[in-house]
């Protein structure tokens, strides 16, 4: 590290880590996620059933040209490394924060701004979970950097004796563009909301560059209002459900806990644990309010999480916490403990390898494993463009598939031939092809990863279903997944429940 500056060992870190990405990207088919927001894309709406638009609108000039898996995962790629950069931007304002608060304490004792910056940087990297959203976009992927833009805004609020009405401005587009991306860009609000109240000597409430900033953001997430309003709140409705989970219990939370510091890795927990044993001096309780950019969504998912939640959800809350972490870990470099931190790092990036090596690899395929959730990211292709084939050549209302989950990738590469979800549940896919009408004949689709029986009992299922056809995926000698399809007759009645 002597030959180069921190920040150029930061740039050197991303742009290697950037590059594994882009091979991963051009390597693998679409995911799940990747494959339904892929279709937002395809079907523009002001908003959507399960998410707001913007997860859609950032790829629709690519996916209108066609581009492939490869191409359309520059988006992500992007995002990421603007991301890396608002963190080592934000580590460094934080810094001057700590440092211009302290000048008569401080000084001496924090490290260099730009090896906490490193140390912020370094410590995403070797974060394993990450690298998923990296290379596929989901919601979340466009949540990060605009939360962090916020938290920047805000920590420039608390050092600058006023913000201009730019400053305000770009403030209400950042708020307004997270309320396009994600619902819960609402805790990212809560976060802004609570600095502002701790520092009672400093004016906001009252200023006209507040409510301008207000007023931008209402009018950005307008057609998320409107699509809504027009739709019976579904989306809405929908999102409270889906985060209440199941039932709760217990022991959910810690699993989830457990998950949390395996998929974002210990570096953090060391990291935070320094920063607030040696660094959270006066201003502490401006310091606090700051850290609820991480510690307000992330309480609130481990509440949730009682009754069920998804790993990538705090994704956003863990890089604003990455500044912090930063600090914290070079003020325990310079403190000489610094095997502890290479061997974290070198571990956790280890894992991240053997993570994108096991991608590329297709999983592990046999008895002892039960599930092999990689061979989910391989054959959609082929098996979609068998389906479209064998479709087209019986002449059917469409594909039909058993769970939403089957009918993304499904409807991305059958295109354009409507998919059909066999299910009560109401969903994206009902409002692009509606339900499958009665009488008609389709395409069933089963898949051997998630295989259902095919619905075909009594009058709420098709009259009979009759094997079609079978493909055997395979990657370097081992058979991954297997599809099988089957021509369906006589829709009896839209949705079986089962």
């Amino acid at each position: 590290m002597r030959h180069q500056s921190p920040s150029s060992w930061a740039i050197i870190a991303v742009s290697i880590a950037a590059l594994v990405h882009l091979a991963l990207g051009f390597s693998i088919e679409f995911s799940v996620d990747e494959a339904h927001y892929a279709l937002y894309a395809k079907y523009l709406a002001w908003s959507y059933f399960d998410h707001p638009p913007l997860v859609g609108w950032v790829q629709w000039p690519l996916v209108s040209l066609s581009s492939s898996e490869g191409i359309i995962r520059l988006i992500p790629e992007l995002l990421w490394i603007i991301s890396a950069y608002l963190v080592y931007q934000l580590t460094l304002e934080v810094h001057h924060l700590i440092q211009g608060r302290n000048a008569g304490y401080l000084t001496t004792t924090l490290p260099s701004a730009n090896l906490c910056g490193l140390l912020a940087v370094l410590t995403i990297i070797a974060a394993p979970l990450p690298h998923v959203l990296a290379i596929g976009l989901v919601p979340d992927t466009l949540l990060t950097p605009f939360s962090l833009g916020i938290m920047l805004m805000t920590i420039r609020w608390l050092t600058k004796d006023s913000l201009s009405m730019l400053d305000w401005a770009i403030l209400g587009i950042l708020l307004g563009l997270s309320g396009l991306s994600k619902y819960t860009a609402a805790f990212t609000v809560l976060a802004l909301l609570l600095v502002f109240l701790v520092n009672p000597k400093k004016s906001w409430i009252g200023q006209m560059g507040f409510w301008l900033a207000a007023l931008i953001a209402l009018l950005l997430i307008t057609p998320v209002l409107y699509w809504n309003w027009i739709n019976d709140w579904m989306s809405f409705k929908y999102q409270i459900a889906h985060g209440s989970g199941g039932a709760w219990v217990w022991r959910k939370v810690g699993a989830f806990i457990g998950l949390q510091i395996a998929c974002f890795g210990p570096l953090f927990i060391v990291g935070l644990y320094a920063f607030l044993k040696h660094c959270l001096h006066s201003p502490k309780v401006t310091l606090i309010a700051l850290l609820g950019f991480f510690f307000i969504p992330f309480l609130i998912f481990a509440a949730l999480s009682g009754g069920g939640s998804l790993p990538h959800w705090t994704t956003p809350a863990w890089f604003c916490l990455a500044p912090f972490v930063g600090i914290g870990l070079a003020k325990t470099w310079v403190m000489h403990h610094r095997l502890a931190i290479r061997l974290l790092f070198i571990g956790q990036v280890l894992i991240c390898i053997l993570g994108f090596g096991f991608v590329l690899s297709g999983g592990i395929n046999s008895a002892a494993v039960r599930s092999n959730p990689i061979a989910d990211l391989y054959g959609w292709k082929m098996a979609g463009q068998k389906a479209a084939q064998l479709a087209q050549s019986k002449s059917v209302a469409g594909i039909a598939v058993q769970n939403w989950t089957l009918g993304s990738r499904a409807a991305w590469y059958a295109q354009p031939l409507p998919v059909f979800v066999l299910d009560q549940r109401k969903d994206q896919f009902d409002l692009w092809f509606g339900e499958l009408p009665p009488g008609s004949d389709a395409l069933l689709i089963n898949w051997s990863g998630m295989a259902f029986t095919p619905p075909i009992e009594g009058s709420l299922a098709f009259e009979k279903c009759e094997p079609l056809d079978s493909l055997e995926i395979t990657r370097f000698g081992q058979v991954l997944t297997k599809f099988d399809y089957s021509l369906c007759r006589n829709w009896q009645k839209a949705g079986t429940g089962r």
